[in-house]
């Protein structure tokens, strides 16, 4: 899942604590002093309806604040190593109560503390996040629960019939995400956030799920899954094992077919081949598997030999002569 938050970088201007320092250092491969420091705050996620009409429970950024300790920054989500540009090494949950969200819970948000190196790589950057022309930034993560406002099912499990951003008799409807599983990246990006733009959903890589559930979540958001790889490779198992059951399927189905044009003739001598292959060809597969059983009894039945009937009460004479 990416989330994209506007205005939520902040460049520390005081000097950075002995105990930050620490923290930071914990990361690093040498000891840097302050002086080799640029650090800053960011907001990475918070529980206000979104563009995209999805809100994080407090529990669920509990959570979060905890998974984003350690965790890099790098550009527009990008997996390129040169695009890491700074560190995660502190977090904290803030609750503003004066302020409240639109569901009437205090406004509450996960704050990240973040380094990066004074170095020449990174000059161009310190330099837009000092004057504010990098602002927004957009969170990699997973979760468990994705819970409809109005019915409360979990939509990737059981999806229902209420649309994201409607009304429902004067209830709006939003999905709560819950039970965060892993924390992934943030990144700087380049635009503020749009709707329906940069927000994809993903499974667990440490909770393994099952093909139904993928299909289900697949069916309940189409335009916003994203698979890892193990999953990826997992339906492309699924698909493949698919193909070749539809291929023995329809070779069946020519097979039945065949025969069953077959059984016509022998049972109805005046009707074409074309005719009785018309006909099949209209029938779904269990219903021309119980015309080709019909057809093989009548004609089992038509084709058995007529046996001279026992002559009743006849008397035994010369019986040792009789065939």
């Amino acid at each position: 899942m990416n989330k994209s938050y506007d205005v939520s970088l902040k460049a520390h201007e005081k000097e950075l604590s002995a105990e930050d320092l620490a923290l930071i250092n914990r990361y690093t491969q040498k000891e840097l002093t302050a002086d080799e420091l640029f650090t800053f705050s960011v907001i990475l996620c918070d529980n206000e309806i979104d563009r995209d009409f999805e809100r994080f429970s407090v529990e669920a950024l509990e959570k979060l604040a905890k998974l984003f300790v350690g965790k890099t920054a790098i550009k527009n989500h990008s997996m390129n190593s040169e695009d890491q540009s700074a560190r995660t090494y502190k977090t904290e949950v803030v609750t503003d109560k004066e302020k409240l969200t639109s569901t009437g819970e205090a406004y509450t948000y996960v704050k990240a503390y973040c380094y990066m190196p004074k170095i020449k790589k990174n000059e161009d950057l310190i330099a837009e996040i000092e004057s504010g022309i990098k602002k927004e930034a957009s969170i990699g993560c997973s979760v468990g629960k994705c819970v409809c406002s109005i019915c409360g099912k979990d939509s990737r499990k059981h999806p229902c019939v209420h649309k994201r951003g409607k009304s429902y008799d004067g209830k709006l409807c939003y999905y709560e995400l819950s039970e965060p599983e892993d924390a992934y990246e943030w990144s700087f990006v380049a635009v503020p956030a749009q709707k329906n733009a940069g927000v994809t959903k993903s499974f667990s890589d440490k909770k393994e799920v099952t093909m139904d559930e993928i299909l289900k979540a697949i069916m309940s958001e189409p335009d916003s899954l994203t698979l890892d790889r193990v999953q990826t490779k997992q339906l492309s198992s699924f698909i493949f094992q698919l193909e070749e059951k539809a291929s023995d399927g329809e070779e069946y189905r020519r097979q039945l077919e065949l025969d069953t044009v077959k059984q016509f003739a022998f049972v109805f001598e005046k009707l074409s081949d074309d005719c009785t292959r018309n006909i099949c060809k209209t029938l779904s597969t269990e219903d021309l598997k119980q015309l080709n059983s019909a057809l093989r009894d009548t004609r089992e039945s038509v084709a058995s030999p007529l046996l001279a009937e026992e002559v009743k009460n006849e008397s035994n004479e010369n019986s040792q002569f009789r065939f």
